[in-house]
């Protein structure tokens, strides 16, 4: 089957088509013929690398000669065949979910994976998948797991969004940012989104109540008050996010710099969480 690797992080470029063995499901795997697959800011970082932890796992210098990178998690596809021990499915249902090697596993563990979704096929465990409702399509599966996952528990688990308080998105127009602007008016929230001139108007026909052009303006210069803040880029000062936050309100990063500068804003929101009523945490979504 052709499948698409890389042996040397980098930019896309070091990304090649070879032909590799199809796969056999292991008892609690599901084959899968590809259909879709998306492509998330994970993905990016392991393919440059980065952050460097990335490397602990595939490979110091570049992944190993015989197990190269096989980049891309989110799927969607139709079952070619079950392991042994797989009920709940069976070949040809519709299916989409992670290429992940142990949804189960605990922090960073849980999003280590051998295979990767651009490929002809691909084996997953069964409880990386579910049903593909019939009013969706192949695309449209392949686009949510990992975004709408850290939309859904950024917002409620993270968050603790309740109706009617005043929730801003930072980083609006993006794949988590469109998720999590549906996501808190569907938990009663008033949501403020900030993103790019292009995407306003369809901020506005997902639920925004109000959309900033973060061009035009500053958000953080503001005298208005949120209870939550979703920051999905990671772009301002986390002083400047705290600031602009009610007397209990709740910052969630989910995105931030590549590299050291993702460890600089960890270490600066664990230092200003240690002070006052307003909390700020980062999280790692889990796959479940």
């Amino acid at each position: 089957m052709k499948a698409v690797v890389f042996f040397s992080y980098g930019s896309p470029e070091v990304l090649k088509c070879v032909d590799i063995e199809r796969p056999l499901p292991g008892p609690n795997e599901v084959l899968i013929k590809v259909r879709a697959a998306s492509i998330n800011p994970l993905d990016c970082g392991e393919l440059k690398g980065l952050p460097l932890f990335v490397r602990l796992i595939f490979g110091l210098r570049k992944p190993s000669v015989n197990d190269p990178g096989r980049p891309r998690v989110d799927v969607a596809g139709q079952v070619e065949s079950v392991g042994e021990a797989v009920t709940q499915f069976k070949a040809g249902d519709d299916l989409f979910g992670m290429c992940l090697s142990d949804p189960s596993a605990s922090g960073t563990k849980a999003w280590m994976h051998s295979q990767g979704s651009f490929a002809e096929y691909a084996c997953l465990p069964a409880a990386a998948l579910v049903l593909k409702p019939a009013n969706v399509t192949f695309e449209e599966a392949a686009s949510v797991p990992v975004a709408a996952l850290t939309a859904l528990q950024g917002l409620r688990d993270k968050g603790r969004i309740r109706p009617g308080q005043k929730v801003l998105i930072h980083g609006a127009g993006g794949g988590v940012g469109t998720f999590a602007v549906q996501i808190a008016k569907w938990l009663g929230a008033e949501v403020t989104a900030v993103s790019g001139p292009g995407n306003l108007d369809m901020l506005r026909s997902l639920g925004a109540d109000k959309a900033i052009d973060y061009t035009r303006e500053d958000f953080t210069e503001t005298s208005r008050r949120y209870d939550a803040i979703l920051d999905c880029y990671g772009s301002r000062p986390s002083s400047r996010c705290r600031r602009i936050l009610s007397s209990r309100g709740i910052y969630v990063g989910v995105g931030g710099p590549a590299g050291s500068g993702l460890l600089i804003r960890l270490l600066e929101i664990l230092v200003i969480s240690w002070f006052g009523s307003r909390k700020m945490v980062t999280f790692l979504a889990k796959p479940k």
